[in-house]
């Protein structure tokens, strides 16, 4: 015995349905009330304007009513939100659209299973795919795409992509409207054969050769039904409902946690890659303004690394430079000066061997010190002369300085105190004598025609600019400087080493009045002696150094912005072209979240391309910088971190108001749009 159709398939009770084109109220509905059962074929008639397609998207819930009910399937649709309306649109509802909807970027294949994304997040299902193709004879047009095929195998594509999630319900929005006569009667007998399976199909059309097919018949105008009539109809055939299996009879057995974990994981990770495939399909259909993004993003990206890589390199140099002269070291000078109370006569105070050795009690964070006179001459090698700088220092200086022989070894207190005729020579000094690359450890040297021993060569030191070199010198033992070379009897400086992490101002005050005290002074003893505290300018140096590479990453981080920007005007662009293809997709399923997803990930893809490659052009910006420049140069881990997390930053945040603004479109807005 034949079992009767069951009421309340869908149901509509007095719904309204009002649309504003600016402050013109639109009333496409008024009051509709009707009820369709499940397997019926129902035609929806009317001229333009009378609210056959409003009908259409309310039934097939991309819209809600203003007024009244609509149940699908028990379903009140006034009830559920968007993310409800999408899951029950997807597994209910398959749609049919005059202009085919189909994305021409993919194939008829891809076109098919588009439902699947939404659905379980699978982008291919072979097996329903192929059951499809042969239905509709489109086995050997699945690898092409929408532009080469017919018109007719355009509207069977649509046909199969919406069957392809097994809807109970099939909306057909016109769906003859672009084809030729013949076409159009195989996609209605196509149609017709469908609902003699059990389906429920409603179409719109006002062609009563294409009603024909149906064995309903509704009449709308001006937003009314006028009558509904049943008729024998080209459908043929009689309804079977359709057998529908539930979750509880397709479910199995628990297999434990890891089957829960992978049940949970699955549907997950399938739509990630989903979304991650369709936004790379997306972002090669538009390879030139995808590919300017991604330039725009590297550019950036390559100027923050070039940038930070020369702040840093400026600062490793200027930290060797200050190095190589000693650290935390003060220079102790004497100066004239005039005391208080006196008119006339300056006074000039004096340093001495025997100052250096007690201002190593002035205060406890003195570590060494180091007396030296400045002494020159001219040194004679085998017919050579040259005359560089001369310097007479204490066998401290070479902790106090910095200045530990490459070659050979320093000079000894010993030496120092019998005045030995010994020395030490600058690169500079050793290349003008003996030649690049040369060794003259244990060669005899004349100074000013007498004869010296080279004991060592001294470190190369970095150069300040202007003319000075500070290699082109050479050093001897204090005491021979002093009493065999300049008959001088007071040092020039004492240079003073301190314990790190010192307060350098106090101590540069306990100094003073130590030597104050020493020499008895009175009135001005401040003025008495010049304490420089090298420290200082060389914190104010590497500060400056500090500050040009904060506004260089400033500027270089100015045009990663700009490449955002044009990121963010590139999705805005993308939104507003691709508007009916956002509406194809909420019409299959899609949830706000799956579409900003896909937008994201499109925006984040074009940035951490762009990141990619601006760390590329960075590193290689840097090694030109290096290279045909010759400036100090550091691409450091954290600087390519840092310009790749801010490169991804950039595409979501500039990325995230063009995503929600595709999120945001009304689905059956979206399908109207032109």
């Amino acid at each position: 015995m034949r079992r009767a159709h069951r009421p309340g398939f869908l149901e509509l009770r007095g719904v309204h349905k009002t649309y504003w084109l600016g402050t013109t109220p639109v009333r496409a509905l008024r009051g509709v009330t009707l009820s369709i059962r499940e397997g019926e074929f129902v035609a929806i008639m009317g001229p333009s304007g009378s609210g056959k397609s409003t009908l259409m998207h309310l039934l097939g819930l991309l819209d809600v009513p203003d007024e009244g009910t609509y149940r699908l399937l028990g379903e009140e649709a006034s009830r559920l939100d968007d993310d409800a309306l999408a899951a029950l649109r997807g597994r209910t509802v398959g749609f049919v659209f005059q202009q085919f909807n189909l994305l021409s970027r993919l194939t008829a294949r891809e076109n098919i299973e588009l439902p699947l994304l939404y659905g379980t997040g699978a982008r291919r299902g072979s097996a329903r795919t192929l059951q499809l193709a042969r239905t509709f004879g489109l086995v050997n047009r699945l690898a092409h795409r929408p532009g080469e095929l017919s018109g007719g195998q355009q509207q069977r594509v649509a046909i199969a992509r919406s069957l392809m999630n097994r809807p109970r319900l099939i909306l057909a929005d016109e769906p003859t409207g672009n084809l030729d006569s013949h076409t159009q009667h195989e996609i209605m007998s196509l149609l017709a054969k469908l609902n003699r399976s059990g389906l429920t199909i409603v179409l719109v059309t006002h062609e009563e050769e294409v009603a024909r097919y149906a064995r309903r018949v509704i009449w709308m105008r001006d937003g009314r039904v006028l009558w509904d009539r049943r008729q024998r109809g080209l459908a043929g055939g009689r309804v079977r409902e359709t057998a529908v299996t539930t979750a509880a009879a397709e479910a199995t057995p628990d297999a434990g946690t890891l089957a829960r974990w992978r049940a949970f994981l699955s549907p997950v990770v399938g739509h990630a890659r989903a979304h991650l495939t369709e936004a790379m399909v997306s972002l090669q259909a538009n390879k030139v303004r995808a590919g300017l993004s991604t330039l725009g993003i590297a550019i950036g990206v390559g100027a923050v690394i070039a940038m930070l890589a020369l702040g840093t390199g400026a600062r490793r140099s200027m930290a060797e430079r200050m190095a190589s002269f000693g650290t935390n070291v003060i220079s102790v000078h004497a100066e004239w000066y005039q005391p208080r109370g006196r008119s006339s006569n300056e006074v000039i105070t004096r340093l001495t061997i025997a100052d250096a050795t007690a201002l190593l009690r002035a205060h406890p964070a003195i570590r060494r010190t180091a007396p030296m006179v400045w002494s020159g001459g001219v040194l004679t090698w085998n017919g050579k002369d040259w005359s560089p700088g001369g310097l007479g220092v204490t066998a401290a200086y070479e902790y106090v300085r910095s200045c530990h022989p490459i070659a050979g070894r320093f000079f000894t207190p010993e030496e120092d105190r019998d005045r030995a005729r010994v020395l030490l020579l600058g690169t500079t000094v050793v290349k003008e004598l003996f030649g690049e690359g040369s060794n003259p450890v244990g060669q005899t040297v004349r100074l000013n025609r007498v004869p010296f021993t080279v004991i060592g060569l001294l470190p190369e030191k970095p150069g300040w600019g202007g003319h000075w070199d500070p290699n082109d010198n050479f050093i001897v033992p204090l005491g021979t400087a002093m009493y065999r070379m300049s008959g001088k009897r007071y040092v020039d400086n004492i240079d003073i080493e301190l314990e790190p992490d010192v307060d350098i101002d106090t101590i540069i005050d306990k100094i003073k009045e130590f030597l104050a005290v020493r020499y008895r002074l009175k009135g001005g003893k401040e003025d008495a002696f010049e304490v420089r505290n090298e420290v200082a300018w060389r914190q104010a140096g590497a500060a400056m150094t500090n500050t040009v590479t904060v506004l260089l990453g400033i500027v270089a981080f100015i045009s990663l912005i700009v490449g955002g920007i044009g990121i963010m005007n590139i999705m805005l662009v993308s939104v507003t072209e691709r508007t009916r293809e956002i509406g194809l997709r909420k019409a299959v399923g899609a949830r706000r979240n799956d579409i900003l997803n896909q937008f994201l990930i499109e925006a984040v893809t074009i940035s951490v391309g762009g990141g990619v490659l601006g760390i590329l052009l960075g590193c290689v910006a840097a090694f030109v910088i290096a290279v045909f420049l010759h400036w100090t140069v550091a691409v450091t881990p954290w600087s390519v971190a840092l310009s790749f997390c801010v490169s991804a930053a950039v595409g979501i945040g500039f990325g995230i108001w063009p995503a929600w603004r595709a999120a945001a479109l009304h689905p059956a807005e979206a399908l109207r749009y032109e």
